[in-house]
């Protein structure tokens, strides 16, 4: 009853995030027309009379009934509807942006269906909900690809009506500009996997199509230079772009914001281009053997670690990078033929492949500058913008420069494995003239995820980090969890800014001054202590102090060194090394939990029948740390609810709305066994607790007609749905799936497998399946575990 309870409070929070499909599959013609309007007022003036007709069609009919039309443009907009409701911006309603509502009915009375989320927020929830409504995957990918913009980023939100940034407002203290890179790769990466699994080879197919359109964002990023100068002020806002812009949405509508042809319309480019503009861009802020530089102004992964945002580098993201390079080769394969890339984006395809081709022994420094001219240049002829151009690049190619990322970022994670096995989150960047230096911050557990989810990792080595995680100062015992980074005691205030006492050999020009009565740089207390003046707040104030004083560059140098000695300002992460709660010290992160969860089943269900029981006792002990399998006491709240973090002094802290509930639902599926695999769906329940077996009699569904009703669970059984219908499992001798049909017919498969066409009936929630039965065979093993 608590693991029910649990997944279905998850399952209400994930719908509060990412919204529902308001009639499965089903979309109101009606609808369909309003967001043809909304995105592209000529478009739909130009095809009135067909919306106008359109009745309630299934998703994938209303695509086909656009692509009838002949205009690729109402093709494309039509790919991105979605028939969702009930969604809202963020789960944390103390943040100061987070103004929303949940309209349930518009002015006229008609059902309201509109989505709007933070980027990071509404795709990953999206993932989950694309498990139970396979239909919307490819509309979920549209919006999310064309959404992407032509210098290979992200706008901050998604709306139903197009994109969304922010604006600087120098009243406001929460205002700031930039991009959010976080969860961009891992987040398109999955989705495209799921769609793989659901529809293969359709992704493959359609690489080729100019199918997709590119965002366009009133920022401009600075060039390599102004980036080593200066990464945390690295993009310049373009005032009269934005208001250019927001004038010609209220006047066209979404598609206002997408990069045009010469005759306005919007710019149509290959799925192969969308899939690798990013990656590449990714590719082009790579410090070999360090991570992607965070150079945008705002951080990657989690946000918890803003402080990074500048200097910092992520393996996080090399480590979800690597996936998606993966599976972008895997598609290239499989597609086979040469391709078409806009003039920009085939430049930066050959200048990074020139520039990967040495990576792996050539010069650090020469590597990483000539990847970072490459992203300028790219940028500079995306933002100078013309009519579009063409040009074909040999599939060849295409491949080469995926291998040659994969192998500098294979090289570049397994540069981070520490001596225990586990590995480095981030990384701290410095250029000292043509010297690029990598700096290791502390053990965090983010970096432990990332690696077991990148599929480097072999089956001995995944068990061998889980063990040392366990081993390691990230366990908190008292929880049965982890915490995002070890826990450590704060130096007290009147402890800091105090120079070790050898600070006069060391900066001999500042103490002779120091002693001449100066005191602009360094104060000497009454007890003899030195302190650099509280005037400075930063490095770039001391360098401005010191250059003003008229220090020669040794001078400076040594100052500088001391200055960081002493406040330690290049490990400063932000909140997480700071705060004691919201992911601060002493703090388990429930989401970085959770996805350690997941990465532990991906890599269970992909291992060697050897490797498995270690893999599977490793899930269990970090599902008990979950708070569904806790007393109230000891979880501190109410244990069948997700919460966002459990802090050392307090209980778990801001319950419901946190990305752990998506993670949870797709564990939640692993662990009932459902798989899908090349469009067909698998029963394979081999992490779940057979103490669920025989635990219910009966329970409440509604069915893909609407209708309610209850299902009976045979004895010893138990029943769970998947895309609405009914699956029941059955302790049998012998493996086999039964499906009843809506006309009363029965059709028995041996195995665990149900066959394509009644998967894919399935998928569709076309209603031919009323239910399933599912032999499943209990072994020894699995009975006594």
């Amino acid at each position: 009853r608590t693991v029910a309870a649990h997944h279905l409070s998850n399952t209400l929070f994930n719908i509060m995030r990412g919204g529902v499909p308001v009639a499965g599959h089903v979309c109101p013609g009606d609808d369909v027309a309003r967001f043809v309007a909304g995105r592209n007022a000529a478009v739909y003036a130009a095809h009135a009379d067909w919306l106008g007709s359109l009745g309630d069609l299934d998703i994938d009919a209303v695509v086909a009934a656009a692509a009838e039309q002949g205009d690729p443009q109402l093709l494309r907009i039509v790919r991105e509807y979605l028939p969702v409701c009930f969604s809202r911006r963020h789960g944390d309603p103390s943040r100061p942006w987070n103004r929303f509502t949940l309209p349930a009915r518009g002015r006229d009375g008609r059902e309201s269906l509109a989505y709007a989320g933070n980027w990071r927020d509404i795709f990953q929830n999206w993932e989950a909900l694309a498990w139970s409504h396979p239909g919307c995957l490819p509309a979920m990918i549209a919006v999310f690809l064309n959404a992407t913009t032509a210098d290979g980023y992200n706008p901050y939100r998604i709306t139903r009506d197009g994109i969304d940034w922010e604006v600087e407002n120098p009243n406001d203290p929460w205002s700031h500009i930039g991009y959010w890179g976080d969860h961009q790769i891992v987040y398109l990466c999955r989705l495209l996997e799921l769609h793989e699994r659901f529809r293969p080879g359709d992704l493959a197919r359609s690489l080729g199509q100019r199918s997709h359109v590119s965002a366009v964002v009133p920022y401009r990023i600075k060039g390599f230079d102004d980036l080593l100068q200066d990464p945390r002020h690295s993009i310049a806002f373009d005032a009269e772009a934005d208001r250019r812009l927001r004038r010609r949405i209220a006047e066209v509508g979404g598609d206002a914001a997408t990069v045009a042809d010469a005759d306005g319309r919007p710019w149509l480019v290959t799925l192969a281009e969308k899939l690798l503009v990013p990656a590449l861009v990714k590719l082009t802020n790579l410090v070999p053997g360090g991570g992607i530089w965070l150079n945008t102004q705002r951080p990657e992964w989690n946000d918890a670690n803003n402080a990074l945002a500048g200097w910092g580098l992520s393996v996080v993201t090399a480590c979800h990078l690597r996936r998606h390079l993966v599976l972008v080769e895997r598609l290239l394969a499989e597609h086979g033929h040469d391709l078409e890339f806009t003039r920009p984006a085939a430049a930066l395809l050959a200048e990074v492949s020139a520039a990967l081709a040495d990576a792996t022994d050539g010069d650090a420094y020469a590597v990483f500058e000539a990847l970072g001219r490459a992203g300028e240049r790219h940028r500079e002829a995306v933002y100078e913008g013309g009519p579009p151009e063409w040009t074909t690049v040999a599939l060849a190619d295409v491949v080469e420069a995926v291998r040659r990322g994969r192998a500098v970022v294979d090289a570049t994670i397994a540069a981070n494995r520490r001596a225990d096995g586990m590995f480095h989150a981030y990384n701290r960047l410095s250029v000292r003239g043509r010297a690029v230096e990598v700096h290791h911050l502390d053990l965090m557990l983010e970096g432990q995820v990332a690696a077991l989810s990148s599929g480097l990792l072999g089956d001995d080595e995944a068990v061998a980090l889980l063990a040392s995680l366990r081993a390691s100062p990230l366990y908190r015992a008292d929880q049965k969890s982890y915490l995002l980074q070890p826990d450590r005691t704060l130096r007290p205030f009147l402890d800091r800014n105090v120079l070790p006492a050898d600070w006069q050999s060391r900066c001999p020009e500042v103490a002779r001054r120091v002693a001449a009565g100066s005191s602009r740089v360094i104060v000497v207390d009454a007890q003899g202590q030195a302190h650099f003046h509280a005037d400075l707040t930063n490095e770039q104030d001391l360098a401005v102090m010191l250059r003003g004083e008229g220090y020669d560059e040794s001078a400076q140098t040594a100052v500088a060194d001391l200055w960081e000695e002493v406040f330690e300002h290049d490990s400063f992460t932000g909140r997480s090394g700071t705060f004691f709660a919201f992911e601060g010290l002493g703090s388990i992160y429930w989401h970085m939990v959770a996805k350690l969860l997941l990465a532990v089943q991906e890599c269970h269900d992909r291992a060697s029948e050897v490797a498995r029981p270690s893999l599977r006792a490793a899930y269990a002990a970090i599902r008990d740390g979950l708070g569904f399998r806790k007393a109230p006491e000891e979880y501190g709240a109410f244990p069948t609810d997700a919460y966002s973090h459990t802090p050392r002094h307090l209980g778990a802290q801001q319950p419901g709305m946190t990305g752990q509930v998506k993670e949870e639902i797709l564990t939640r599926l692993g662990e009932l066994g459902v798989r899908v695999e090349a469009g067909r769906v698998r029963f394979a329940p081999t992490l779940l607790d057979d103490a669920e077996f025989g635990a219910a009699e009966r329970f409440e569904i509604v069915g893909p007609d609407g209708r309610e009703r209850i299902v009976r669970v045979p004895e010893g059984g138990l029943g769970f749905t998947f895309c609405q219908v009914p699956v029941l499992y059955v302790p049998s001798p012998t493996a086999f799936v039964e499906v009843v049909t809506a006309d009363g017919s029965v059709d028995t498969h041996a195995g665990d497998r149900l066959p394509a066409g009644r998967s894919a009936d399935l998928f569709s929630r076309n209603g031919r399946i009323t239910s399933i039965r599912v032999g499943v065979v209990r072994n020894e093993q699995e009975v006594s575990r």
